[in-house]
């Protein structure tokens, strides 16, 4: 016998109501994880655990360590570099706080050492009509001596939805040679303006540090003078890299008169003009 329209309209709506009501059943026990719903579904298992828009900060804190990460608001523009860097940060703070434990487990004690902390924040960096880029510093204090602070760097193409570094921004084949030895001679003004007994060091390299190469180092895009083009990019140069930790890191702005001939094609349109800073632009 085929049911009538108010049956079959009475059924649709329990069935709309049935989610609601195991939902919030779930709230009083164990609700499950949002990678066991999906499998339950059917459906592949979420990798992030932050799918939301909204979340752009993470902290946490254990008895063995500590972590947080800030995400600035204008990546929510790019939703979907926003869930990957969100659930990778995430991911890796969770396995410091993993590792802190085993150190501790690993040692048989604290033996006096504070808790482990680790910090990531990210910010917005240079940005074009095609290419959005994002400044990552990391302070990490692992039970060593003393903590280290680490800058990278994450360029998005907007268009193709995922990250490029030097081998996709550069034309293939590119001698980087003139845009290594102008990153090489700001690196030693950079050196010499911090210590001025630093000793110059070549892109060959002796007595423990050389200059960096620019396909080998993290950048970000240089904001420039002309509105939705780069100036140029800023390399980001970690301590210990080119001379003594005391010096710290630097971050050198190399303008794009320097490498305009490098970059390949599909990119060569988003520089122009002049970066707002050159040499070093390291935040104080």
């Amino acid at each position: 016998m085929r049911p009538s329209p108010t049956q079959t309209l009475r059924l649709s709506l329990i069935l709309l109501a049935l989610p609601l009501a195991l939902a919030a059943c779930n709230r009083d026990g164990d609700e499950p994880a949002p990678a066991e719903v999906a499998t339950e579904a059917g459906t592949p298992a979420l990798e992030t655990p932050a799918a939301s828009p909204s979340n752009l900060s993470f902290a946490d804190k254990t008895e063995h360590a500590t972590v947080s990460l800030t995400l600035p608001e204008g990546i929510k523009a790019e939703p979907d570099l926003h869930a990957r860097t969100y659930a990778e940060e995430v991911r890796g703070l969770r396995q410091f706080e993993e590792g802190a434990l085993a150190a501790r487990t690993e040692a048989e004690g604290d033996e006096g050492m504070p808790p482990f902390e680790k910090t990531v924040t990210v910010t917005v960096a240079g940005q074009t009509g095609r290419l959005f880029s994002l400044r990552r510093e990391a302070f990490d204090y692992s039970g060593g001596a003393h903590p280290n602070t680490l800058t990278t760097g994450i360029v998005w193409d907007r268009s193709l939805k995922r990250v490029i570094g030097a081998p996709e921004l550069f034309r293939k084949g590119a001698d980087l040679t003139a845009l290594d030895q102008a990153l090489c001679t700001a690196v030693n003004a950079a050196r010499r303006a911090r210590v001025p007994d630093a000793r110059t060091i070549t892109l060959g390299g002796r007595d423990g540090w050389a200059c960096p190469r620019a396909g080998e180092t993290p950048f970000v895009l240089a904001p420039g003078d002309q509105a939705g083009k780069a100036g140029g990019l800023i390399f980001l140069i970690g301590p210990y890299q080119v001379g003594p930790g005391v010096e710290g890191g630097y971050e050198i702005a190399i303008p794009q008169t320097a490498f305009k001939s490098m970059i390949a094609t599909a990119y060569a349109g988003e520089f122009a003009g002049q970066p707002r800073r050159t040499g070093d632009v390291t935040p104080r």
